[in-house]
């Protein structure tokens, strides 16, 4: 998968795993990983599908509606990925957490949903549910963010809460932080997300 790393100043810290929205790319959220550990590593990755040459992580059928073969096979492709690239850049595979916006943040659920261990933890900004009536790995205590918009017309509030229960019936310490905002990312979003990761991860 195309990405980008950079290696961080303190080893300690959880490498960031940055999922961009659609259309965007690997450079997308460097700024907000400043933000968020900026002594941390950084493995920054493209979507390997294209929608109208915009990058997404894996395919849709229309808004909204996932492709679920294909969330199915980008979540495996991502996963494997991830471990490849421990061995290859040298980082502990199980300290990662991952920042992810939109279709970011759907496929960084998606590993929740399937993988136990993929994560240490994950700041989702604006996600929406991957799945539905699939039984979720045990997440016991997994810190989780969700930034949400109560008047974001692609992630209702509804759905933003239906993830939040799905995770906490997981075990999952989920913090649910809301916006009056729509589908954007705002400042004061992702300076809450920096606080948060900040006290789960010192």
């Amino acid at each position: 998968m195309k990405h980008l790393f950079k290696k961080g100043t303190n080893e300690t810290k959880p490498v960031l795993l940055l999922l961009h929205g659609t259309g965007g790319n690997e450079e997308d959220l460097l700024t907000l990983a400043d933000m968020i550990s900026s002594e941390s590593s950084v493995l920054s990755v493209r979507g390997n599908v294209s929608e109208n040459g915009m990058p997404r992580f894996f395919r849709r059928l229309s808004e909204g509606v996932f492709d679920e073969e294909d969330l199915i096979f980008r979540t495996k492709e991502l996963h494997e990925f991830v471990n490849d690239a421990a061995m290859k850049y040298d980082f502990d595979r199980s300290n990662v957490v991952a920042v992810g916006y939109s279709n970011g943040a759907n496929i960084a659920g998606s590993l929740l949903f399937h993988y136990e261990d993929s994560l240490k933890g994950a700041i989702l900004h604006h996600p929406m549910v991957p799945r539905r009536g699939i039984e979720l790995p045990d997440l016991s205590n997994l810190p989780i963010f969700i930034g949400a918009g109560k008047n974001d017309p692609i992630c209702p509030p509804e759905e933003t809460e239906e993830l939040d229960k799905l995770l906490t019936e997981a075990g999952a310490a989920v913090h649910l932080k809301w916006e009056m905002m729509g589908h954007q990312l705002s400042r004061s979003e992702v300076e809450a997300a920096a606080d948060w990761f900040n006290k789960n991860f010192h």
